[in-house]
C-alpha cells in the first residue's frame, strides 16, 4: 500500500470514483472502525471496507487512463479468480463494473472481506514482523508450491527487462551477470508485506501474477525483508527450499535490479544498502558455485 496521493485533484477525483462504484454494486461505506483507506501507487487504487449484497467486503477501485486500460493489470484479479485453484487463500472476487468518465477509465472490484489485518502496513519492513506462526508460514510454502502449477500465459516478469535492466542495475558486482533464469514458473508477482494478511494466511492484490523466475515470490518476500535483519532470517529458514539453490539466488539478483530502479523514483530508499549488501552476498556464492554471465 502506498500514503494518499500528493495531488489533492487525485484523491478527490478517486473518492468521487469509489462513491459511483458503490452505487453500481450495491454497497455503502463501513463504520469508520472498519478500517479506513488503501490507496495505491501514486493514487491508481483506492481501497476502502464496505457493506453490500455478500456481507462485510472490500470494494476497490482502480484508475486508468481510457488508452490504456487493458492488459495484465487491468484483468489480473478476474484472471486470478478463474485460474488459481481456491485453496490458495485470498480474498474472493464477487463482482466487477467497469466505466469511462472524461477521457478516465475505472474498474470496481467488489471482494469478500478478509479476516485480520496485513502483516504491515508498507511492502518493506524497517522493523521485526509481528509474530507469525509456525501455521502461517507452512500455509505460505503450500501455496509457493501450489502456484507454479497453475497454467497461464500471463507474463509477470519479461526477458527482456531481465537482459536489459541486470547488467545496468548490478553493475556495481563487478563481474558478468547471468540474465537467463534456470526455470520460469507462475509467480503471484508482488508478494510483499502489505500484501500478506496475518494471523490466517491471505494473500492480496493479484493484478499482477504471471510467469516470473522460479522462486520469485520467495525472492521478493526476502528483499523486503532486509530492512529487518531478524525477518529477513526468518524468511530464509522458512523458505530455504526456494532460495537456496541456483534457481532461488537467480531470483534474488531479479528482484534486487527491480528494488534498485525502483530507488531511482524515490521508494524504498532505506532498503538501498541492504539490497546491494545482499547482491554481493548472492554474487559471491554463485560464483563459488560456477555460474557467470556472459
Amino acid at each position: 500500500m502506498s500514503s494518499e496521493p500528493d495531488d489533492p485533484e487525485v484523491a478527490a477525483r478517486m473518492r468521487r470514483a469509489h462513491t459511483v462504484a458503490c452505487g453500481f454494486l450495491g454497497a455503502a461505506p463501513a463504520p469508520r472502525p472498519s478500517g479506513g483507506e488503501a490507496w495505491g501507487w501514486r493514487g491508481r487504487t483506492l481501497g476502502r471496507p464496505v457493506t453490500g449484497p455478500y456481507g462485510p467486503g472490500w470494494l476497490r477501485v482502480v484508475h486508468s487512463p481510457v488508452d490504456k486500460a487493458g492488459g495484465k493489470l487491468w484483468t489480473g484479479p478476474e484472471d486470478a479468480e478463474r485460474l488459481v485453484p481456491r485453496q490458495v487463500p485470498r480474498p474472493r472476487l464477487r463482482r466487477v463494473r467497469q466505466w469511462t468518465e472524461e477521457g478516465n477509465a475505472y474498474k470496481a472490484e467488489l471482494y469478500d472481506h478478509v479476516a485480520g489485518t496485513t502483516v504491515s502496513p508498507t511492502p518493506a519492513l524497517v522493523t521485526a514482523a509481528p509474530p507469525l506462526t509456525t501455521a502461517w508460514w507452512r500455509d505460505l510454502r503450500a501455496v509457493l508450491a501450489c502456484l507454479p502449477g497453475v497454467r497461464t500465459d500471463r507474463t509477470a516478469v519479461r526477458q527482456a527487462y531481465l537482459d536489459r535492466a541486470m547488467p545496468k542495475y548490478l553493475a556495481f558486482l563487478g563481474g558478468p551477470v547471468p540474465t537467463a533464469p534456470p526455470a520460469w514458473s507462475t509467480a503471484h508477482g508482488d508478494l510483499h508485506w502489505a500484501n500478506l494478511a496475518g494471523p490466517e494466511l491471505g494473500i492480496l492484490d493479484w493484478e499482477g501474477w504471471g510467469a516470473a523466475p522460479a522462486g520469485y515470490d520467495a525472492a521478493l518476500l526476502h528483499a523486503y525483508s532486509t530492512g529487518a535483519p531478524e525477518t529477513a532470517e526468518r524468511v530464509r529458514r522458512e523458505l530455504s527450499a526456494l532460495l537456496d539453490n541456483e534457481g532461488g539466488r537467480f531470483a534474488e539478483l531479479v528482484v534486487i535490479t527491480e528494488l534498485l530502479q525502483s530507488a531511482e523514483r524515490g521508494d524504498n530508499l532505506e532498503l538501498v544498502p541492504a539490497l546491494r549488501e545482499r547482491a554481493g552476498e548472492v554474487w559471491r556464492r554463485m560464483a563459488a558455485d560456477g555460474v557467470t554471465g556472459h
